[in-house]
């Protein structure tokens, strides 16, 4: 048999951790997108971390936009468990149905694995906007589920609850999405302002956004996140 008869060698998927698995395959692309960003992220980058050619990886992510969805099915399910971990809000545990309250600890969850997963978030955009729903990993669909669940348990119709879970998801995205920009322009430099780059903004042409920049630096935190879902569940839920 000639070299070029013979089958082609089968990239081994035991390395330095052991044999891999789907998880620990995700778990170690998003450790190092949490270290390194997005950018560093390649098959070949993450063979590397987890001691396995790059071609041992596509068993478990079959090209690089799966691995991408498979950051985002990372995230969720770290939020399913999360959820599973705390404790349910009282009126909820008493029997009474306050979907508010529910809510609240959906999106608290949810902005608490962002932060705690900054580099990944964008993904939780694009890849949404690159991925049918029904092609959407099994634990983001089981997240709409709950929130659709919840809302139409809560008595809202069919057209209620679709406004309400869009709304809803889009304030928590767009929170985090503000709350992570980068403000800091220079990190060793002392000065406030410096450090924060209002020397690059022109106080003629930006006088507003030059004199907001350091309250803009702050973040919200969970506060605001929660007022600024109760402003826009009230504005959807009072009497038309």
């Amino acid at each position: 048999m000639t070299e070029g008869d013979r089958p082609a060698r089968r990239a081994s998927d035991r390395g330095r951790y052991g044999r891999l698995s789907r998880e620990r395959v995700l778990a170690s692309a998003l450790e190092l997108v949490d270290q390194e960003g997005l950018s560093a992220l390649s098959m070949r980058r993450l063979g590397s971390e987890l001691g396995v050619e790059a071609m041992a990886l596509y068993r478990y992510a079959a090209s690089k936009d799966a691995l991408l969805d498979g950051l985002v099915e990372a995230l969720y399910l770290e939020l399913e468990e999360r959820l599973e971990a705390e404790p349910e809000p009282e009126a909820a545990a008493a029997g009474e149905a306050d979907w508010r309250a529910q809510l609240h600890r959906i999106a608290r969850a949810a902005y608490e694995v962002c932060l705690a997963h900054p580099g990944a978030v964008p993904l939780l955009a694009t890849r949404m906007l690159a991925v049918p729903l029904a092609r959407r990993p099994g634990a983001v669909l089981r997240n709409h589920e709950r929130v659709l669940a919840l809302l139409r348990a809560a008595g809202f119709d069919e057209a209620r609850t679709s406004a309400l879970f869009r709304a809803s998801s889009a304030w928590v995205l767009g929170y985090v999405s503000v709350e992570l920009q980068p403000m800091v322009d220079d990190p060793d430099e002392p000065d406030p302002a410096f450090r924060l780059g209002l020397h690059h903004l022109s106080s003629r042409e930006l006088p507003t956004l030059r004199e907001s920049v350091p309250s803009l630096a702050e973040r919200g935190g969970p506060e605001g996140l929660a007022a600024g879902l109760d402003a826009l569940l009230d504005r959807f839920t009072r009497p038309d």
